[in-house]
């Protein structure tokens, strides 16, 4: 009994492991319309969050040294 569960629960993780890793791939080639269509404005939360997408950790400070250009 324990072994047929693991081979389920496995088989399951596998299936669960493969369907996530195939969708990006799938809405890649879906030929619905785009998540994002171009010939449109953003919306306006897009637009909000845009420059603070990668602004850096706030949590150590700004780096005060200079670094020599190359």
């Amino acid at each position: 009994m324990s072994r047929n569960r693991n081979v389920i629960v496995a088989t399951g993780l596998l299936a669960f492991a493969s369907a996530g890793l195939a969708f990006p791939f799938y809405m890649a080639s879906s030929k619905s319309s785009p998540v994002i269509d171009s010939s449109k404005p953003l919306p306006p939360q897009a637009t909000f969050r845009g420059p603070y997408i990668n602004t850096g950790s706030r949590d150590i400070g700004p780096d005060h040294r200079t670094y020599p250009k190359k």
